[in-house]
C-alpha cells in the first residue's frame, strides 16, 4: 500500500492512493485524527458487513459514529476510542450482530489492531426495527 500526500496551502493537503483523492484540511475539515477514526468505522465496517452477509443476517442499513477522547498532553493520542454502530435489523439478531462487531474487532480490523497498541477501544450497539 502506498499513498502520496501533497501540500496545497496552510494545514490543507491533497492524498492520493490508486487513482482516488483526499482532501486533509487540519483547520477546517478532516483532520489526521479525524481519517483515523474514519479508517477505523470504514474498516470495522468491511468487515460487520462481509460477516453478517456471509451469517446470512438481514439487515438494512449501518451507520457506524467513532469518537476518541484525547490525552491532555502533546502529541494529544487516542486514549479511549467509542464505536457506536447502528444498524437496521430485528431484534432477533442481536447476538448475531455482536459477534460480527466482536469478530471485526478483535480479529479483522487491521486498523483496530494497530490502535489498540495505544487506546482502548469500547463499542456499543443500537438495534433499529425496519419499517
Amino acid at each position: 500500500m502506498k499513498t502520496t500526500t501533497t501540500w496545497r496551502s496552510g494545514h490543507q493537503f491533497v492524498s492520493e492512493q490508486a487513482g482516488a483523492r483526499i482532501n486533509i484540511d487540519a483547520a477546517n475539515g478532516f483532520s489526521p485524527k479525524a481519517l483515523l477514526l474514519a479508517g477505523l468505522a470504514g474498516c470495522s465496517g468491511v468487515d460487520v458487513v462481509d460477516i453478517l452477509e456471509k451469517m446470512r443476517v438481514p439487515f438494512a442499513n449501518l451507520v457506524i459514529e467513532a469518537e476518541a477522547d484525547q490525552t491532555d498532553e502533546p502529541p494529544r493520542v487516542f486514549k479511549t476510542i467509542h464505536i457506536r454502530y447502528i444498524i437496521t435489523a430485528d431484534e432477533e439478531v442481536r447476538d448475531k450482530v455482536i459477534k460480527a462487531i466482536e469478530l471485526s474487532l478483535e480479529k479483522y480490523c487491521g486498523v483496530a489492531a494497530m490502535l489498540r497498541k495505544n487506546s482502548t477501544i469500547e463499542y456499543s450497539l443500537e438495534l433499529k426495527p425496519e419499517a
